[in-house]
């Protein structure tokens, strides 16, 4: 096998040999990556309803994976806020949160999600995740940060039970024991103020680190536990077990492929995001089929390794680009930050109060909120909008299957992709004092011949536009008798179907029978090779078919009406 084949299949060896200021570089950026990291993790794995330690097992081996098959050098794949929710919400009509059943759908759903992107991958089909348009990305990232939100509030303040007892029953239950809402507010709210602060004030400052340093002590030093708040707990130490998924039922696969799809796209658009803002500040290329092909690799290790669906994750990338990372060599310094954790040190997660992970899950969920986005959407286009807030409103009332807010987005936008293709743009045009052929009512031009109409059409020619083009011709020259010669101006008609060439066959034929000529001007050429392999050309006539506007008009124009 050549050297460009095995490159292909491991494009890892297209890394740039390190030298020592670059290791410098990127230990010192990969340690901080990972010192983050590892409180992340465990607070997204109880965002997922799985169990801490999957939190860490997602962090290792998956991360590894994606960064060796990937094709952004510093996008940090690893447990992500988005997949978690969804992950949550695919699974929570299955099974009682983190629950062998549902670690065993967790495990499968991340193998699905996996096998789908690396298939998009691997046919070159990476422009399908496109179809989760930009609306559709807007109403649901808004919806899925209010839900994340109001998921994680329970925790902040210390009463599990918050939205699903009557407001009777949880004051009871607070007026019970206030102290334990107080010490537990205490500590939430504490962590949320010190996040913010440091986000605010020392940007680059790794604030996730000094909250879960600080967090554990307190709680370790006044007995959080002990006086009865939720911690992490323990974590057992070693490295992920790789083993086969468990057995499920046929019709638990059904269920879990539809929500491994929306998962697919929905957590690779996130990840895309995040290629390109890394791309444009480092003047690079990245291939969005190899980070596809990274990613859903990253997401089959990570079902191997009894883990959870993984992404790319914004915030982590950024902080590789802010702490001076030059290359993916940084990735490999975050893993082993990770796996000395796993060896040695999870036992001092203990003490890490829940509350304070529902901390770190709520504070960079603000960065995601973006209702401005909505008004710019219907200043731009109103069904765009309407797309957004449908998304938004069906993400909100179909929960905890969010999968189909992104379904009925795909659907609404599909609705008005097509609706605003059976509407084209068909006008007609005249000499404009510049020599080309502009449109007749905008500026006010009259006919290039008083037998002459001139007709242009600004889209494709298929089965959608068609019958609006032939309506067109049609009511023009029913409005005006005199009307002998029709001019078809298709310059920025870049496709035709068969639809198409039949449209063109049936209007010659019946303008025919009106004593009506039908002219062509400035087909492109691969209009031209259909019309020619449909025989339409010659059945038209090379004396019927300009090859510029130019042409057209010099021999269709009467000459009184020419521009100076």
């Amino acid at each position: 096998m050549s050297a460009f084949d095995i490159k292909r299949f491991f494009p890892f060896l297209n890394w740039p040999r390190p030298t020592l200021s670059s290791l410098k570089s990127d230990a010192w950026a990969g340690f901080s990556v990972g010192l983050v990291l590892i409180p992340q993790a465990v607070a997204y794995a109880t965002l997922a309803g799985m169990p801490a330690a999957t939190g860490l097992y997602a962090a290792l081996i998956p991360t590894l994976v994606g960064v060796l098959w990937g094709s952004s050098a510093l996008l940090a794949v690893g447990p992500a806020a988005l997949s978690s929710l969804l992950v949550f919400g695919s699974l929570s009509s299955h099974a009682v949160p983190a629950s062998a059943q549902w670690v065993a759908l967790a495990v499968w759903l991340s193998i699905y999600s996996g096998l789908f992107q690396f298939l998009l991958g691997a046919f070159r089909l990476g422009r399908l995740s496109n179809l989760v348009s930009q609306p559709v990305i807007v109403g649901f990232i808004n919806a899925a940060a209010l839900i994340i939100m109001a998921s994680q509030i329970p925790t902040l303040i210390g009463v599990p039970d918050l939205f699903t007892r009557s407001p009777d029953v949880v004051m009871e239950r607070i007026a019970a024991d206030p102290s334990h809402v107080l010490m537990t507010s205490a500590f939430g709210f504490g962590a949320l103020l010190l996040l913010w602060a440091t986000k605010k004030f020392f940007p680059r400052f790794p604030g996730i680190l000094l909250v879960t340093v600080l967090a554990t002590f307190l709680s370790w030093a006044l007995g959080y536990a002990p006086a009865g708040g939720e911690v992490v707990g323990d974590i057992a130490r070693g490295l992920p077990p790789l083993v086969l998924p468990t057995a499920i039922s046929f019709e638990m696969h059904r269920e879990l492929w539809s929500a491994g799809l929306v998962l697919a796209l929905i957590s690779f658009t996130e990840a895309m995001s995040s290629c390109r803002v890394l791309a444009r500040k480092r003047r690079e290329r990245w291939d969005e089929n190899q980070e596809l092909i990274g990613q859903g690799l990253a997401k089959v290790a990570s079902g191997f390794s009894g883990a959870f669906p993984v992404s790319g994750s914004f915030s982590r990338s950024a902080l590789n680009l802010y702490a001076g990372a030059t290359s993916a060599w940084a990735t490999l310094f975050t893993l082993l930050c990770v796996l000395l954790c796993l060896l040695f040190f999870t036992d001092l997660l203990f003490y890490v109060p829940r509350t304070v992970l529902a901390a770190m899950i709520i504070m960079p969920v603000f960065s995601l909120f973006d209702f401005g986005a909505f008004k710019r959407l219907y200043l731009i286009a109103k069904d765009d909008a309407a797309i957004a807030l449908v998304t938004f409103l069906v993400t909100i009332v179909a929960m905890p299957r969010l999968h189909w807010g992104v379904v009925a987005g795909i659907g609404l936008t599909m609705v008005c992709y097509l609706y605003r293709h059976m509407q084209p743009r068909i006008i007609e045009v005249s000499e404009h004092k510049d020599g080309t052929l502009r449109d007749s009512r905008r500026f006010d031009l009259p006919r290039l011949a008083d037998d002459l109409i001139a007709v242009r059409i600004d889209a494709a020619l298929n089965f959608l536009t068609g019958a609006a083009l032939e309506r067109f011709v049609t009511e023009q020259i029913s409005e005006s008798q005199q009307i002998r010669r029709v001019l078809l101006c298709v310059g920025s008609v870049n496709d035709i179907d068969a639809t198409g060439v039949d449209t063109l066959e049936s209007m010659q034929s019946a303008l025919k029978g009106m004593g009506v000529d039908l002219y062509v001007t400035a087909i492109k050429k691969q209009v031209w090779d259909v019309l020619d392999d449909a025989g339409w050309i010659a059945i038209l006539g090379s004396d019927h078919i300009f090859m510029t506007d130019r042409e057209a008009i010099a021999a269709l124009a009467d000459p009184a009406h020419a521009r100076s």
